[in-house]
């Protein structure tokens, strides 16, 4: 194992840590656990595929969380699972031949659409209203866990938003929603995870020691999550997602 400063340990512990914490429930952990790495001085590459293996841990760790709290829909995500994982490894392969930038602007109006929408439907995710799906419902979920698989192996930010919002609509409150989005956020990581491997881009010794603090940080934050219901998680997914949006817009503009 390569040595590595008490100094830098701690750093990556602490922003595992909340980058977890956050992920666990609605995603966009990455804004904290990707510049978290870059401070390392590792090459863009290898952070993100390092990236990739602690969230891969983090969230494996908040799909069992919500499991035991009897939080996921396993007739629904099973199914959709091998989609997820499909369609990241389709993405994944595909990000080597076409640069994933020129997904940026449209990202950012479908997060300013996700946030509007859920600022205006009030009680929206409160309670549960799903009883099954349609059969043109059935094909949209699953076209949309493809998708969004793909999205997450070849882009990414966003992703956790994305599926929680598309759970929301067809009918689960938001503590629902985030557990069964957490099933297909851990199917995309592995096929990502899987991808970054095969090229060589892991560190092991960082990705190992900041998903330890991010297995912490996902037990901790799935489990906020549970007692408090909507009342916490609503709030957290408007903030992540206009962080999300800020962090796009800089990206385009003073990059």
């Amino acid at each position: 194992m390569e040595h590595i400063s008490m100094h830098m340990l701690f750093f990556l512990l602490g922003a595992g840590f909340i980058a977890s914490f956050i992920d666990s429930v609605v995603g966009g952990g990455g804004l904290i656990s990707t510049p978290a790495l870059l401070i390392t001085g590792l090459p863009s590459s290898v952070v993100l595929g390092t990236n990739k293996l602690a969230s891969t841990m983090s969230s494996l760790t908040s799909t069992l969380s919500f499991m035991r709290s009897g939080k996921i829909t396993f007739r629904l995500v099973l199914k959709l699972f091998p989609l997820s994982l499909i369609g990241s490894a389709l993405g994944a392969y595909t990000v080597k031949q076409i640069p994933p930038e020129f997904l940026k602007p449209l990202v950012i109006i479908l997060l300013v659409i996700v946030t509007i929408y859920t600022l205006t439907k009030k009680d929206w995710g409160k309670q549960s209203t799903y009883k099954g799906l349609t059969t043109k419902v059935a094909y949209l979920t699953a076209l949309a866990a493809l998708t969004l698989g793909f999205y997450d192996g070849f882009f990414g930010p966003g992703t956790g938003s994305f599926l929680l919002f598309a759970f929301l609509m067809i009918g689960f409150d938001f503590v629902s929603a985030a557990g069964n989005a957490k099933v297909l956020n851990f199917g995309s990581n592995i096929a990502g995870l899987a991808t970054f491997m095969a090229l060589g881009c892991v560190n092991y010794t960082y990705g190992i020691l900041m998903g330890l603090a991010m297995v912490l940080g996902a037990l901790v934050g799935s489990r906020v999550a549970i007692q408090k219901g909507s009342t916490y998680v609503r709030p957290l997914f408007i903030f992540v997602t206009a962080l999300l949006i800020g962090k796009q817009l800089w990206d385009i503009f003073f990059k």
